[in-house]
């Protein structure tokens, strides 16, 4: 798990940074993510979103990292995004829930797919639909 733990570790600090030079050799060449709200991003378009700097972090961590093999050569991940920053000067969501599927050897391992959701309730998350929404005063709006 140390290895997965330093590859994490360094993807977060990329991902802080926008580094693209790092991120584009920590993500495989056939990576997809898939976003909160059901978009899909291929490598090149993950990277374009740190160059345009469309996409800014102030900070970017991880915690409830879980993890467990899948084969012989690839782990899924979960994992809480901690997230403070802006999309094309919006403020974006401070928690996801994400999944990542690293694969290859601890030597060269790649974020070949991630997968976010929001965390109902947290700060920038869309409100729950129905009666009382995500927010303690029922007011069903996101803080």
């Amino acid at each position: 798990m140390q290895a997965t733990e330093e590859f994490l570790a360094e993807w977060a600090a990329a991902e802080q940074a926008g580094d693209t030079s790092t991120l584009d050799r920590l993500l495989a060449d056939d990576f997809t993510a898939a976003g909160p709200l059901g978009f899909i991003l291929p490598k090149q378009a993950w990277l374009a979103r740190h160059r345009s700097r469309d996409l800014t972090y102030q900070d970017f961590s991880l915690d409830e990292v879980h993890g467990r093999p899948v084969g012989q050569d690839a782990e899924m991940v979960t994992a809480r995004i901690n997230a403070r920053g802006s999309y094309q000067g919006h403020p974006i969501a401070e928690a996801t829930r994400a999944a990542l599927v690293l694969a290859g050897t601890a030597g060269r391992r790649q974020l070949t797919a991630i997968h976010m959701s929001f965390i109902a309730g947290s700060r920038g998350a869309p409100p729950i639909p129905g009666p009382g929404g995500n927010q303690p005063d029922g007011q069903g709006g996101a803080a």
